[in-house]
């Protein structure tokens, strides 16, 4: 039998001494290169190229015949973008101002990415998993880790995984292992959560259940509202009070988006989180902070941490612009049982990318009490309330929080503001719908490379946008 020689210091891997191999690098130069100058030319917005629509078309119909039903949007990419700039199948350029719902941090074709995912490619496998996983998965678990607990809140460990659902799913199955037979949960009114049978009971949203079992008792709090925060602080607070005890010892957590999301981009507020979390607190329940949506996006890389609200923070759940996505929780909370495991924890891509992210977004400074996210927010803010002067009742605020940005068009009923938001699509721009009563149109700017001649682009096609939505129709 061989005998296996001990590794010197200065011994590498068969991988390392591939990925140092200089034709790897001169590859990757090629390659950066060559998407660079296709790319350039994607700048502006356009219209489709005739001679693509017919093919583009029937594509459209077959995606609607495979998926069981049409896109919300007629949109295919052609796989090239250019920042906030993506270009169709069929040849035209939108501005993209929603990036997947907040997943495309970077925008598109972003040369970092592409790096990022051509080391994902030469990995060894194409996906990671539980059972067997690489270095990069520890560095992404440690940077979020780091990053969590920069303001003092208590995290011990992060569990990655594929999805934003399945985050939330495992910070479920964390709070309420650790309070069992505690099987309530407090959350608030237009929450969302996702679409699992779970979360969908979660969500209050009861079309989004429609059919499902109720999987979980869930009682509601008003959220803060912006036009009378004191009083509705008084009215969330009694309610808490009313629940718990109403059904003393059978919460096993409270679930808070610290801005709400598809409930139409609320902030939050220190002073109201504060009322809520503190007889919380002292009542034993456990609190989920649901960040999904709202990480990178506020002067601090959570938004529980831009309410100050570290001390209060259990477990909290991150994805989207992560790219891979996880929940993170205390000591105190880790399972004495074998509930937490996962074929998939990420794709090799996803985790090598998300990783290029956190360094693209410290990059730009997004961070602050006056970082880019505070002030690109001001500004986009201000272009939208001189619009709201120039179309009186057709847009108005409150505009969001950072660059989670949002305004009500019209008389805020959902055929108006997706009126609105199909005449932007064709105009060049593309934002979606969010919330109920009222529905809004929200943003999700790309916070690593937007700029404010971006938005003033934004701004120009919605512009052009609202004045077709005035005309009757």
């Amino acid at each position: 039998m061989a005998v296996v020689q001990p590794t010197s210091p200065s011994s590498t891997t068969h991988a390392e001494a591939l990925r140092s191999d200089p034709r790897i690098a001169e590859a990757k130069r090629l390659i950066a290169e060559a998407v660079a100058e296709h790319a350039k030319s994607i700048d502006d917005v356009r219209s489709a190229d005739d001679s693509l629509v017919p093919g583009y078309q029937a594509m459209l119909t077959r995606l609607g015949t495979a998926r069981g039903g049409a896109p919300i949007w007629p949109y295919l990419s052609s796989g090239l973008g250019n920042g906030p700039y993506v270009q169709l199948a069929d040849g035209s350029i939108k501005l993209d101002f929603i990036g997947g719902i907040g997943v495309h941090g970077c925008g598109h074709s972003d040369p970092r990415m592409v790096d990022a995912a051509i080391d994902a490619a030469l990995e060894d496998t194409v996906m990671q998993g539980n059972l067997q996983q690489h270095p990069p998965s520890l560095e992404m678990s440690e940077r979020l880790l780091k990053l969590a607990t920069a303001g003092g809140a208590n995290f011990d460990h992060c569990l990655l995984s594929t999805s934003g659902a399945m985050a939330n799913e495992n910070a479920l199955k964390i709070a309420l292992h650790h309070k069992a037979p505690a099987n309530r949960i407090i959350a608030f009114e237009n929450a969302f959560a996702g679409r699992s049978i779970a979360l969908a009971a979660l969500t209050d949203r009861p079309n989004y259940r429609a059919g499902l079992p109720l999987a979980l008792s869930v009682d509601y709090l008003p959220f803060r509202d912006q036009a009378d925060p004191a009083g509705s602080t008084k009215r969330a607070v009694a309610e808490l009070k009313r629940l718990l005890n109403r059904h003393p010892g059978r919460y096993a957590a409270f679930w808070a988006e610290p801005i709400a999301g598809e409930g139409g981009y609320y902030p939050g507020s220190t002073e109201f989180f504060e009322a809520l979390c503190v007889p919380l607190r002292e009542a034993g329940i456990p609190i989920i902070f649901d960040e999904v949506q709202s990480f990178s996006r506020t002067s601090k890389p959570f938004a529980f941490q831009h309410y100050g609200l570290d001390r209060f923070a259990d477990i909290v759940t991150i994805g989207k612009i992560t790219q891979v996505c996880a929940t993170l929780y205390g000591e105190a909370f880790k399972p004495t049982g074998p509930i937490l495991s996962q074929t998939f924890t990420g794709a090799s891509s996803s985790i090598a990318t998300g990783l290029a992210t956190l360094d693209a977004l410290e990059a730009n400074d997004c961070f602050g009490e006056n970082g880019q996210n505070i002030q690109r927010h001001q500004y986009f803010a201000d272009a939208l309330d001189s619009l709201a002067k120039k179309y009186p009742g057709l847009i108005a605020g409150p505009y969001g929080e950072g660059m989670m940005i949002a305004f009500t068009p019209g008389d805020g009923s959902f055929e108006q503001a997706k009126q609105l938001m199909d005449i932007m699509y064709d105009v060049g721009l593309l934002g979606f719908v969010c919330g109920s009563n009222p529905t809004r149109i929200r943003f999700l700017p790309a916070p690593a490379i937007t700029t404010t001649e971006h938005i003033d682009a934004a701004i120009t096609l919605l512009d052009k946008s609202l004045a077709l939505f005035s005309k009757p129709r």
